[in-house]
């Protein structure tokens, strides 16, 4: 009997140009999603970083001197253009993690094969982790951010032929500019390793033009200048950017639980600013026989990469467990190594069988929409139905009405409502009204002075100090 052939198929010949649309479609409604809807609100982390957005000044340098300057330059801008918002204050991030995504999938179609490539993105695209860090307005999208673009703009330097030199000049400004970011250092450094100890990445940067080597190297001197003189004029910054710890002394044995609980306590999931576990047990097993793949194929040049950044970022965890979102980005390709385990291991049972070969990817593509589905709800339902969540994230900017002229504040509040006045024409925080009508918050409405009348009452549902805004009239 004939062997039928299954690339005469629609669905065949088109699975990579169907997996890729899903892809897109997936990821622009899950950030749209998460920008708007879930968790919907304000962290404190948020306000901050609004209040170190608004505070930057070329007039004074004392403002520039904080971890990731690149991204807090961006938020202002976003500001400048379009006001303060909820949805504007997440609207960087939302950018970046776009990119991050789009990068990924480029990132795994040059390490993996096509169909790696689709199933790892599809997976990491739905996790709990990413999803947050993506509708977070902070910073913390940039831990992901910068390691794909260095990784990917690295292969297409060492591998692409054509445009090598504008790859270069990229790769130069993205490993300046992450160096900005706490902890962007250590992908430089995995990155110098593996080309010291790997021959063939030696043997690939032997072969570059030292003339566009120097050219590429003072782009990179250049870019980084303006972070050496910060860090003479606040030598705190150096710290912080290598990810040192804030508090003294340090408990190594309670952060190593810390870390612990962050990946393995599966049986008892929390959701507070950062779900836990991290990843669930399915992509934690696939992340850990990726990790067995790595080390049994040690000699490749992922593996050097990926082995060398691990070991650079595991004590900087257990000293500062807070920084869970650094090994993101390893973690997934970590995982994608382990479905070319998977994938790879049930096609030499049967090489020359179509039948067995199509039909074990049925229980593959069950998985991996189990994995995409299973993070999905971890995330919906612990940012949406979780009590313990709800009051971390405040709605309060949203339920300001949009006539408001004079907003009274408390002291913990000024600066951030301070912020958003910045970028609101004929809108200001004060401490003492001075407005006929003003809004205010619920912690001063008891200090507010007789001669002011609550008029209206602003509520929100999901808070459990339902009763958040109060706008107020003179009476006298």
């Amino acid at each position: 009997m004939a062997v039928r052939d299954f690339s005469n198929y629609f669905l065949y010949r088109w699975r990579y140009v169907i997996g890729y649309t899903a892809i897109g479609l997936l990821l622009a409604g899950l950030l749209l999603f998460a920008g708007l809807y879930l968790p919907g609100g304000l962290s404190n982390a948020e306000m901050n970083s609004v209040v170190r957005s608004a505070s930057l000044s070329l007039s004074d340098p004392s403002t520039l001197a904080i971890p990731n300057l690149p991204y807090y330059a961006f938020q202002s801008a976003i500001f400048s253009m379009f006001g303060a918002s909820i949805f504007t204050i997440k609207l960087p991030s939302l950018i970046l993690a776009l990119f991050t995504a789009v990068g990924f999938v480029l990132l795994l179609r040059r390490w993996f094969k096509p169909n790696i490539a689709v199933l790892a993105s599809l997976i990491a695209i739905s996790t709990g982790q990413f999803l947050f860090i993506a509708q977070s307005g902070t910073p913390s999208i940039m831990y992901l951010f910068w390691p794909v673009l260095l990784l990917l703009l690295g292969t297409q330097v060492t591998r692409v032929k054509k445009f090598r030199f504008l790859w270069k000049i990229l790769f130069a400004i993205t490993a300046a500019l992450s160096l900005y970011t706490p902890l962007g250092i250590y992908p430089l450094i995995a990155v110098l390793l593996a080309v010291i100890f790997h021959p063939h990445l030696r043997n690939a940067v032997r072969r570059l033009s030292k003339v566009r080597l120097a050219v590429v190297g003072a782009i990179f001197i250049v870019l980084v200048a303006p972070l050496v003189w910060l860090l003479f004029e606040s030598p705190s910054l150096g710290l912080t950017l290598l990810g040192a710890p804030t508090t003294r002394p340090i408990d190594f044995g309670a952060n190593m639980v810390a870390v612990l609980k962050q990946y393995f306590l599966f049986w008892e999931p929390s959701v507070t600013e950062v779900m836990t576990p991290v990843f669930g047990l399915g992509s934690a097993l696939l992340i850990g026989l990726g990790l067995y793949r790595l080390i049994r194929t040690r000699e490749t040049t992922r593996s050097y990469l990926i082995i060398f950044w691990i070991v650079c970022l595991l004590p900087v965890l257990i000293l500062n467990p807070a920084f869970t979102s650094v090994m993101f980005v390893p973690s997934m390709l970590m995982l994608a190594a382990g479905l070319t385990s998977l994938i790879g291991y049930w096609y030499r049972l049967f090489p020359l069988n179509p039948y067995a070969r199509v039909t074990g990817l049925i229980p593959i593509i069950i998985l991996v929409v189990a994995l995409v589905a299973s993070g999905l709800a971890r995330y919906i339902y612990g940012y949406h139905y979780s009590p313990q969540v709800a009051p971390l994230f405040s709605n309060d900017l949203r339920l300001l009405p949009e006539e408001t002229t004079q907003i009274v504040v408390g002291e913990d509040e000024y600066n951030f409502y301070s912020s958003v006045a910045k970028y609101r024409d004929g809108f200001e925080a004060v401490k003492t009204p001075t407005a006929e009508s003003v809004v205010v918050t619920r912690e001063v409405r008891t200090e507010m002075p007789s001669t002011y009348q609550v008029t209206r009452i602003i509520t929100n549902a999901r808070s459990s100090e339902a009763d958040r805004l109060y706008v107020m009239q003179r009476t006298q």
